[in-house]
């Protein structure tokens, strides 16, 4: 079998069916970690012939991405989310790759996130590289952090075209389920530390630091969305940090 595309869902009927559709003349096969959506995300995935696997909904949802992956069977995983849509140029790129049997066991895929209304072009938001298609049996999941990628034995390439990426359609929608989310599963990582460290992390940290998102990748040409996406980029570690602080007291 050649390619098998996976997913981890939970509540996703607004997203699903636009990334089925897109990967419909690609996949060999659909395999669905669902965590117990309450929605009608099941019936789409079933209308395209997904192989759904039941999972509780869990907050790690790359531990669910794992599930999906074990399940595969084709010589080629990408692994997807929802929110993510595979553009035709990015469709027919992989098809060209895989059937040529290229010596890399894995392929970065630059991905474009639309946020506010734009898909951003700075701020390091573009191109957000993500380590999406791989062999089978040389990839592997840690499923320890919102932010990691997949590890792949031997070596690794890069395509060229985008994959889409529609987290976040409005703002409320990144509040709830990406800002809140990603605070969530940093907390429990965040070791105690001093209280400077919030305000240096807010402003500097080398990957989320407000100014280092805004000034120094450029983030301020992407226009207000940029503004937004780098203050609530540089706030992920102080929520986070005040968060494990209080989890910390309610444990007393």
């Amino acid at each position: 079998m050649g390619l098998s595309v996976t997913l981890a869902t939970h509540n996703e009927e607004a997203n699903l069916g636009r990334c089925l559709a897109a990967i419909r003349q690609l996949a060999d096969e659909i395999i669905i970690a669902d965590g117990r959506s309450m929605d009608k995300t099941r019936a789409i995935a079933k209308r395209f012939g997904a192989q759904i696997i039941d999972t509780p909904n869990l907050k790690n949802f790359h531990k669910m991405k794992k599930l999906a992956n074990d399940a595969a069977h084709g010589d080629w995983i990408l692994q997807l989310d929802a929110d993510e849509v595979v553009t035709p140029a990015l469709r027919d790129e992989i098809k060209r790759t895989i059937s040529a049997s290229p010596r890399q066991n894995g392929f970065w895929i630059p991905r474009a996130n639309y946020f506010l209304g734009r898909f951003l072009k700075k701020g390091g938001a573009y191109p957000d590289y993500t380590l999406r298609l791989y062999r089978r049996g040389f990839g592997n999941l840690p499923a320890e952090n919102v932010h990691e990628q997949a590890v792949v034995a031997g070596a690794v390439g890069h395509l060229k075209n985008n994959l889409q990426h529609y987290s976040c359609p409005t703002f409320g929608v990144y509040i709830e389920r990406r800002f809140n989310r990603y605070t969530d599963l940093m907390a429990p990582r965040i070791k105690g530390g001093f209280i400077r460290n919030v305000f240096w992390n807010f402003l500097f940290d080398r990957e989320q630091g407000f100014l280092t998102i805004y000034v120094r990748h450029l983030g301020f040409l992407d226009g207000f969305p940029g503004f937004v996406w780098a203050l609530f980029s540089g706030l992920h570690y102080p929520i986070a940090y005040f968060k494990s602080l209080y989890d910390l007291h309610r444990s007393r």
